[in-house]
């Protein structure tokens, strides 16, 4: 019991230490991990899938992937300048890739890394469909949820050891590898339901000050939940959001205001 107790008020005290608020959606969150070295294993990680998969360049949809994550990213830099916030980003690095793949997928990887596969595509139907991808997968990556992954995998792996300062940087990246798988495995990324939910909010309202038009996320959520009824196998990309019922009432709670960031962003109601 007095085990118990000692390591229940350590970890108090260590989420104190290292909590963060999103500054778009107010959450809090855990963020022990060094950002330097979790962005330069990131990075590396990127190259290297990237370099197991076949890129898609030059082409129309390409360029759209390039456009509407620049656009969202531009939008979110101009929002945290405005907070006093830059710093938070002055370290990311982004970049936006098309994978060939029939998987209906996207992942971001800490620092701004993102790909979307050519199997969503469709079911994103326009640039406003392919926002709500990209707002979300920037949200992600803006979230911290990677750093977030990590440090709830080191409380769990090494807990007290935290404290004591006594954590190896090998033992950092052993549990970067397991968030994030190597090469192609990547795609297997699974963040926590109320990272999803987070980053539904936040992707929502980025979209919106980049002018995309909120309103296409009840859609396409719709689409996505119709791939995998009927038999059909899960999207890896819903694999651990929030169920469609929940997904929808809450961007319909969120949708206001971001229709408010819309407008201002010249959009038509």
């Amino acid at each position: 019991m007095k085990i118990t107790y000692l390591l229940g008020v350590g970890a108090m005290a260590l989420s104190l230490a290292a909590c963060t608020t999103n500054p778009i959606t107010g959450r809090s969150s855990l963020q022990l991990a060094n950002n330097s070295e979790i962005l330069t294993m990131s990075s590396q990680e990127y190259r290297n899938t990237l370099s197991k998969s076949k890129i898609v360049t030059g082409t129309a949809d390409a360029k759209r992937v390039v456009t509407v994550g620049s656009r969202i990213k531009n939008a979110a830099e101009r929002y945290y300048q405005s907070i006093g916030r830059s710093a938070d980003l002055a370290n990311y690095n982004w970049e936006f890739n098309l994978i060939q793949s029939n998987e209906l997928n996207a992942w971001a990887m800490p620092g701004g890394k993102v790909a979307v596969y050519t199997g969503i595509l469709p079911v994103t139907k326009d640039d406003n469909g392919l926002a709500v991808v990209l707002g979300h997968e920037v949200s992600h990556a803006l979230a911290g949820h990677g750093n977030e992954r990590i440090s709830q995998g080191m409380v769990a792996q090494y807990g007290g050891a935290i404290l004591g300062g006594t954590i190896t940087n090998a033992q950092w990246a052993s549990v970067f590898q397991r968030v994030y798988p190597i090469g192609s495995q990547v795609a297997l990324l699974k963040y926590g339901r109320n990272q999803e939910s987070e980053a539904d909010k936040m992707g929502l309202y980025l979209m919106s000050m980049a002018g995309y038009d909120p309103r296409a996320a009840i859609p396409f959520w719709s689409r996505m939940g119709s791939a995998s009824s009927g038999g059909n196998r899960q999207p890896q990309f819903l694999s651990t959001h929030p169920n469609p019922e929940t997904r929808i009432s809450d961007i319909q709670r969120d949708l206001p205001k971001a229709l408010e960031y819309y407008k201002a962003a010249g959009g038509k109601i």
